[in-house]
C-alpha cells in the first residue's frame, strides 16, 4: 500500500494552543524541549512489566503510572508538558501503553495523551493490544487468526530490518517449554485496507498461506504507535529478541542507558582435578561430606588433547575462554609423575590463548575450620566458643604463591582479579553467615579489586573490603562429571523423589522448577535434557543485557567434553539469530566488574534524581554529578566536544563517559532531508471517528468478542 506523509513539524501557535499558554510566552525558537525520560502506564500485566524491565536494565529513566491503584497520578496535559525558560517542555519521549487505550470510553486522560503525542510527535507503545480497526488492523476473524505461537516462528519484515529490529537476521522463534502450558497467546491479522501500517514482524497464519501482523507500525490522526498483538513476559525469548527494538523505535536511538548482549565462561580448577561423582555412594569421594573408607577418589583431569581442543574450539567460536588455575595442581602432579606434566606443558605453551585468573594455589576453603566429623560439615569452634577461622596470613599466601606460580610459568594475569575455591571466606549458609573476618584484610594485602562470588548465593555485587564482587553464574554441568552418563546419573539423583531413587530434595523444596517427573535415561537424557534446558537458561541471561560471567569446571572439558554442547547451543543459537553487527560480547572479569559498578552507581543517581537530560533539535544534553559515568544510545555520527562519542553496536553507538559536573552536550547527526509531500498528504482530524467498529455475525470466541466490541472490557474504545 502508498504510504501517505504527515508533517511532523510543530508550529508555535499549535504548542501554544495545546499548553493553553498566553502567546507571549512563546521562545523565540519554536523547537521544543523533549525530556529523556519513558512513561509507562501500566495495568498490571506482564507485556508493560517487561517493558518497564528492559528500561531498568539499561538505565534508561522512566515514570511509571500504575492504572491498578486507587492513589496513582492522574494523567493530564500538566503532567505531561510544560514550559521551561519560555521553551515548551514535553516530560516524556515516548509513551508505553497496555494496549492501543487502557481507558474508559470518553477518558480525559486518552485525550490527553493524544493531544501530547500530537503536539510533540511522541511515539505510543501498545505494549498488547488486540487486532482491530482502532489498532490499524482487521479482527482476527476476516481471514486471521487468534491463539498460541508456542513453538512457531515469525520473522522480521523488509522493513523491520531496515528499521527498529535491524540488529536481527531475520528469525524470531516461539518458545515452548512445556507443551502442557500456553505460553504465547497472539493474534494475527492484516492491515486494515487503507491504513497507514507498516507490519515489521510477521507469521504465518495457521491453516493459510498468508501471514499476519505481530509488531508494526501505524500512523494516524498525526500520531504513531507501535502496535503489538502478542503477550509476553520479560524472560520469553520472543520478547528479548525484539525489546531492543521497540526501546529504539518509541526513543528514535536517542535515550540515556545501554544495552548488549554478554557471554563470558570462567573454567574454574585447572591444573588441578576435580573429584568423580560416585553412582553407588551418591556422593563425590574426597569431598568432605562422602567419606567412605573403603572408596579412594577418582581424579578428573584434562589432557594435552584437551587443550588443543579448547584452543580450537576458541577458534572457531571467535570466542576466549577464562582460565582459573590452581598452580599447586601442577605442582603435585610432577611429584607423582617424575616431573612429567604434559598437561601443564601445553597449557604453558599455548597460554596467550586464553585468559587467566588467579584460583588460588592449593584451593583450600577460605573460610571457617570444617568440622568434616559431621556430614554436613559445620565451623569448628575454638575452646571459648568462638569460630576458628582460616588467618589472613594463610589466605594471603594461598594468592600469593598462585600469583608468583603463574607469573614464573608467563600466565598473562590480571593481578587485581582473583576467585577463591568454592568463593570460600564468603559468607556460605548455613554453615557460615558472615564472612572470614581475614579475608577483606588478606585481599587487601594483594591488592585484589576483584572477587568472584555466586551469583545463586549473592547475586548483587558488594564489597569485601576493598575488593568489590563479580557475581558468577553456576551452569549446572557438575564439576564432579567428566562423562555424560555420570552427568545424568547425578542430575537424577538431585532432581527425582526419593520414590524414583533420587534424593528427594525435589520433594522438600517444592519451588525448584528443574524437578524431574522420572529419571532420565543416562545415555540419552544429557543431549535431550539437560543441554537444551541449560542452553535455553545461558542463553537468557546473554538476552537480557547481563554481563555476569558463568563458570564451569576443568572437569567438563576433558574426557567427554561435556561442556561443549551447551556452549555450542549458546553461540551457534546466538549467531542464528543476530547480525555480525550485533555481536556476543566477552569481556573479563574486571571489565565486567567495571562494568556491573558504574551500573549500580547510576542505577543509584537515577533513583536519586541526580540525572536529567533533554534533547532540543540535534543537541542531546545531559546534567550529572561529577565523577558519575554517564551512559547513552546515540545514532551513528553523534559526536561530544568535537569527538565521535562511544562504540558500535547494533546499528548505534553506545558508551560510558566521565561526568565533571558540568552538561555534557553530544551532537547528533543531522537528519535525512524528509521526502516532499504529495497529494496523498492527509490533514489529521480534528477528533478521533466516534462510532465504533461491531464485530461480524457468528463470532463466538469470548476473547475476540470482548476485544471486538460486541462486550467490550473498559478501556478498548475508540476514542483517544
Amino acid at each position: 500500500m502508498k504510504r501517505t506523509i504527515r508533517t511532523t513539524v510543530v508550529t508555535v501557535g499549535a504548542l501554544i494552543a495545546a499548553l493553553g499558554l498566553p502567546a507571549g510566552a512563546a521562545h523565540a525558537d519554536p523547537t521544543p524541549r523533549i525530556d529523556l525520560r519513558v512513561l509507562v502506564v501500566s495495568d498490571g500485566g506482564p507485556s508493560t512489566d517487561a517493558i518497564a524491565a528492559e528500561l531498568a536494565a539499561a538505565g534508561t529513566p522512566y515514570t511509571e503510572v500504575d492504572l491498578t491503584q486507587s492513589d496513582r497520578t492522574v494523567i493530564d496535559a500538566g503532567f505531561l508538558a510544560d514550559t521551561v525558560d519560555g521553551r515548551p517542555r514535553a516530560k516524556f519521549q515516548a509513551v508505553v501503553l497496555p494496549n492501543d487505550n487502557p481507558f474508559p470510553a470518553g477518558s480525559a486522560e486518552m485525550a490527553a495523551l493524544a493531544a501530547y503525542e500530537r503536539t510533540y510527535d511522541i511515539p505510543q507503545v501498545d505494549a498488547y493490544t488486540y487486532a482491530r480497526p482502532e489498532a490499524g488492523l482487521q479482527y482476527p476473524v476476516l481471514g486471521g487468526y487468534a491463539g498460541s505461537l508456542d513453538g512457531k516462528q515469525a520473522q522480521v519484515t523488509a522493513a523491520g530490518k531496515s528499521g527498529p529490529f535491524g540488529y536481527l537476521d531475520g528469525a524470531v522463534p516461539f518458545e515452548d517449554n512445556d507443551t502442557a502450558v500456553g505460553e504465547s497467546y497472539a493474534y494475527l491479522s492484516k492491515p486494515v485496507a487503507g491504513a497507514d501500517f507498516t507490519p515489521y514482524v510477521e507469521a504465518a497464519i495457521p491453516g493459510q498461506s498468508g501471514k499476519g501482523t505481530l509488531v508494526g507500525e501505524y500512523r494516524h490522526d498525526g500520531r504513531r504507535e507501535l502496535v503489538v498483538t502478542f503477550v509476553y513476559n520479560r524472560y520469553q525469548q520472543q520478547f528479548r529478541l525484539l525489546a531492543r527494538g521497540i526501546v529504539e523505535w518509541m526513543t528514535s536511538g536517542v535515550h540515556l542507558g545501554a544495552s548488549r548482549n554478554y557471554f563470558s565462561v570462567h573454567v574454574d580448577d585447572v591444573f588441578a582435578a576435580d573429584d568423580r561423582w560416585n553412582s553407588t555412594l551418591n556422593c563425590t569421594p574426597g569431598d568432605v561430606d562422602c567419606t567412605d573408607p573403603d572408596v579412594t577418589p577418582d581424579p578428573i583431569r584434562m589432557t594435552a588433547a584437551d587443550v588443543d581442543h579448547a584452543v580450537a574450539w576458541q577458534d572457531s567460536k571467535n570466542f576466549t575462554l577464562d582460565f582459573a588455575y590452581n598452580g599447586a595442581g601442577s605442582v603435585d602432579h610432577r611429584a607423582d609423575n617424575n616431573g612429567v606434566d604434559a598437561l601443564a606443558d601445553r597449557l604453558i605453551a599455548r597460554r596467550g590463548e586464553f585468559r587467566w585468573i588467579n584460583h588460588t594455589y592449593s584451593h583450600p576453603f577460605l573460610g571457617c575450620v570444617q568440622d568434616v566429623s559431621v556430614v554436613p560439615w559445620k565451623c569448628a569452634t575454638n575452646a571459648d566458643g568462638s569460630t576458628r577461622w582460616m588467618s589472613r596470613n594463610d589466605i594471603s599466601d594461598e594468592i600469593a604463591i598462585n600469583r608468583v606460580w603463574g607469573l614464573v610459568a608467563g600466565l598473562p594475569l590480571k593481578n587485581d582479579e582473583l576467585v577463591t575455591g568454592e568463593h570460600s571466606g564468603m559468607k556460605v549458609l548455613p554453615q557460615q553467615p558472615e564472612d572470614n573476618p581475614n579475608l577483606a584484610p588478606a585481599l587487601d594485602d594483594n591488592d585484589i579489586a576483584w572477587l568472584g562470588s555466586d551469583n545463586s548465593r549473592e547475586p548483587v555485587q558488594r564489597p569485601v573490603g576493598t575488593a568489590t564482587t563479580v557475581p558468577r553464574y553456576p551452569m549446572n554441568v557438575f564439576y564432579n562429571a567428566g562423562r555424560a552418563a555420570e552427568q545424568v546419573d547425578e542430575y537424577n539423583w538431585i532432581y527425582t523423589s526419593r520414590a524414583q531413587g533420587g534424593s528427594g530434595i525435589c520433594e522438600d523444596n517444592p519451588d525448584t522448577t528443574t524437578c524431574l517427573p522420572a529419571p532420565l535415561d543416562t545415555a540419552t537424557g544429557y543431549a535431550d535434557h539437560i543441554v537444551p534446558l541449560e542452553t535455553r537458561i545461558a542463553l537468557g541471561h546473554v538476552l537480557s543485557n547481563d554481563p555476569k560471567p558463568h563458570f564451569i569446571h576443568q572437569s567438563n572439558l576433558a574426557e567427554d567434553r561435556i561442556a561443549y554442547p551447551v556452549l555450542d547451543g549458546v553461540l551457534d543459537g546466538y549467531a542464528a539469530l543476530f547480525t555480525e553487527d550485533t555481536p556476543v560480547v566477552n569481556p573479563r572479569m574486571r571489565d565486567i566488574g567495571t562494568e556491573l559498578k558504574r551500573r549500580a552507581d547510576w542505577q543509584a543517581a537515577l533513583r536519586a534524581g541526580d540525572v536529567t537530560a533533554h534533547r532540543i533539535g540535534t543537541t542531546v544534553r545531559v546534567d550529572a554529578p561529577a565523577g558519575l559515568a554517564v551512559t547513552a544510545t546515540l545514532p551513528t555520527g553523534t559526536t561530544l566536544n568535537g569527538t565521535a562519542f562511544g562504540e558500535a553496536y547494533a546499528g548505534a553507538v553506545s558508551g560510558w563517559v566521565p561526568s565533571t559536573g558540568t552538561p555534557l552536550a553530544f551532537t547528533l547527526p543531522a537528519p535525512s532531508a524528509a521526502p516532499a509531500a504529495d497529494d496523498t498528504t492527509e490533514a489529521a482530524p480534528a477528533t478521533r471517528p466516534a462510532p465504533r467498529t461491531r464485530v461480524p455475525a457468528g463470532v463466538t470466541d469470548p476473547r475476540t468478542r470482548a476485544a471486538a466490541g460486541i462486550t467490550e472490557p473498559v478501556g478498548h474504545t475508540a476514542d483517544g
